[in-house]
């Protein structure tokens, strides 16, 4: 990967994280979608390292050029599958914030929620069982770029209870941040085995244990 391609997802993920609350997943022409569904299908198949832009076209029943005018190549198609991944997981996190009724229980929700939208994508889980060393690369991105991407965004939601007194303001909202990414991320790309990701009980009670005193919360 790039790194001009890398600084096109990096705003691409900011752009995802601002707008997944309005902004519908699939706001693309109807030949990028169909060549980007046949691109998931494929990766979840064969793994990306053998995946080809010219089955993608061909199961997706366009031309071989086609592909070529909406992705520039194999790099940027990958791209633009896994940023629509990301993008469902900023819906998802967003929708998640909105349920919960205190700002604890907003962490925790973040948390568990990353853990069980990006750990239970179909495309990660299958990487994970053939072609496990692209997953660490595809989830942080190149140079970890895309990791800091979902840092800034869990950071954006941190000033924002921090702002209405929620969380102390001497907390460093991207440092936190990076420490609740980090930790997700490693959870995903080598599991526990203490800790099943489906377990969304499990996995509320390390959030209340470790997680909540990063951030050290106001009493409410």
């Amino acid at each position: 990967m790039t790194t001009q391609q890398d600084s096109l997802l990096g705003r691409a993920l900011r752009g995802a994280a601002r707008d997944a609350a309005r902004t519908p997943v699939e706001a693309e022409d109807k030949t990028r979608t169909k060549l980007l569904d046949a691109a998931y299908d494929q990766f979840c198949e064969t793994g990306i390292s053998r995946a080809s832009m010219e089955e993608v076209a061909r199961r997706a029943g366009t031309a071989r050029i086609t592909i070529y005018r909406k992705f520039e190549n194999k790099d940027a198609l990958v791209d633009a599958v896994m940023l629509r991944e990301f993008q469902r997981y900023f819906g998802e996190f967003l929708v998640e914030m909105g349920k919960a009724q205190s700002v604890a229980d907003r962490v925790v929700a973040g948390f568990v929620t990353s853990l069980r939208t990006i750990g239970g994508n179909v495309l990660i889980r299958r990487l994970l069982e053939i072609e496990a060393t692209a997953v660490p690369g595809i989830v942080g991105g190149g140079d970890s770029r895309t990791m800091f991407q979902v840092r800034d965004f869990v950071a954006e939601q941190i000033r924002r209870e921090q702002a209405v007194g929620n969380i102390d303001a001497d907390v460093s909202a991207v440092l936190a941040a990076d420490m609740m990414v980090r930790l997700t991320g490693s959870m995903l790309t080598s599991p526990s085995d203490l800790i099943e990701l489906d377990d969304e009980a499990a996995l509320t009670a390390v959030a209340r244990e470790f997680i909540l005193p990063m951030v050290r919360l106001r009493a409410e």
